[in-house]
């Protein structure tokens, strides 16, 4: 999973990891991402890392800014 790795990497509090964890696993529902070796699952890690870094703690933003930033189309997930 590649948040874990990059998280892993850097120096985050348990409240910045459990938003970041959740922003990612959502955006890569929305997305309709299956394969986590998909160079995709990538990209939104960062974009979420990023975005944690601006100060954001709402996993929903998080996601939402990092799905937009990367320009991806989300799936409709009624």
């Amino acid at each position: 999973m590649e948040i874990h790795r990059l998280i892993a990497s850097g120096s985050y509090g348990p409240d910045e990891i459990k938003a970041m964890t959740a922003a990612y696993e959502t955006a890569l529902v929305e997305v309709g991402s299956v394969d986590r070796d998909d160079p995709l699952t990538e990209l939104i890690a960062n974009s979420v890392l990023t975005i944690t870094a601006t100060g954001e703690r709402d996993p929903k933003k998080i996601k939402e800014r990092a799905l937009r930033a990367l320009g991806t189309r989300v799936r409709d997930v009624a």
